[in-house]
């Protein structure tokens, strides 16, 4: 977390699941202060595998080569796109 771009939030927790979390982190030597380091792992994981869990029913009917296709022209035209960028940086430094 960066010190600029951080947000108060208030969220309510049973207190099993409070006394769950501040023992875990206890045993892995962190402090109190590490508590919101911890949440704002567990919500990144969260919307991570939300999301992977939403494209994957979006795709569920794809078949799988047309699938690794899509996936392909994807990474291709990131790298594409990757090494216009290099090459414009290298050529407006030299």
């Amino acid at each position: 977390m960066s010190g600029g771009n951080t947000w108060r939030w208030t969220v309510t927790v049973s207190k099993d699941t409070d006394i769950a979390v501040r023992r875990l982190l206890a045993q892995r030597g962190l402090k109190k202060g590490d508590l919101s380091k911890y949440i704002e792992d567990a919500v990144k994981w969260r919307v991570f595998d939300q999301t992977l869990a939403e494209m994957r029913s979006e795709f569920a009917d794809l078949a799988p080569e047309a699938l690794q296709d899509l996936i392909a022209e994807a990474t291709e035209a990131v790298r594409n796109d990757m090494r216009e960028t290099f090459v414009r940086t290298c050529v407006k430094d030299s």
